[in-house]
């Protein structure tokens, strides 16, 4: 009886630590979107919510402004991305489905933390990120250059694409959940 009880307390536990657990991210990425959040916080504005598709969009347009200098960036002047489309469909968005969402590449030496935010909140770019229709944001970087893409919770802005109407968000937990309850089963 007790050994069913400990097992039962071991298989809690686990459930637990597995469904409970998140990966923790320590980068410029993270940092940029705390400092983002916490002044929307300051305005009174809702936290923007990290999305997938429109993180892949992010590190897409990154990569490919990898290799152009930090003179080419600015705020006022937008850079130009080549294949556009075909960075959205990589990332499954669908054209036709999204026009609402935003891209803001910056680019700065080091990416020094206070530098980027002070790119987006005291820049042109401060209107968007300012703004209370986006709730969502992707983040991408490569070398210098830094991207904030920006979605909104409407259909015409969410990113979605024509696969993505269920979340895939926690299927892995779930199936390790249920792996696990399974075995707890045939085991007693």
């Amino acid at each position: 009886m007790v050994s069913h009880k400990v097992s039962l307390f071991v298989f809690v536990l686990l459930q637990a630590i597995i469904l409970l657990s998140t990966p923790v991210h320590c980068d410029e990425e993270e940092d940029l979107l705390q400092g983002l959040n916490s002044y929307r916080h300051s305005l009174n504005l809702p936290a923007l919510v990290k999305h997938t598709n429109a993180g892949c969009l992010a590190d897409k347009i990154a990569g490919k402004l990898e290799n152009e200098p930090c003179t080419s960036a600015r705020a006022a002047s937008p850079v130009q991305i080549d294949n556009y489309p075909d960075l959205l469909s990589k990332c499954g968005i669908d054209v036709n489905h999204t026009n609402e969402g935003v891209a803001l590449p910056v680019c700065v030496p080091h990416l020094v933390p206070t530098l980027l935010l002070t790119n987006y909140t005291r820049t042109p770019y401060a209107r968007f990120i300012n703004a209370s229709r986006f709730s969502g944001a992707g983040l991408g970087h490569e070398d210098d250059w830094m991207v904030v893409v920006l979605t909104t919770s409407t259909p015409r802005g969410d990113f979605a694409g024509a696969t993505s109407l269920v979340s895939r968000v926690g299927l892995g937990h779930c199936l390790v959940t249920l792996f696990l309850g399974v075995l707890v089963y045939l085991l007693y």
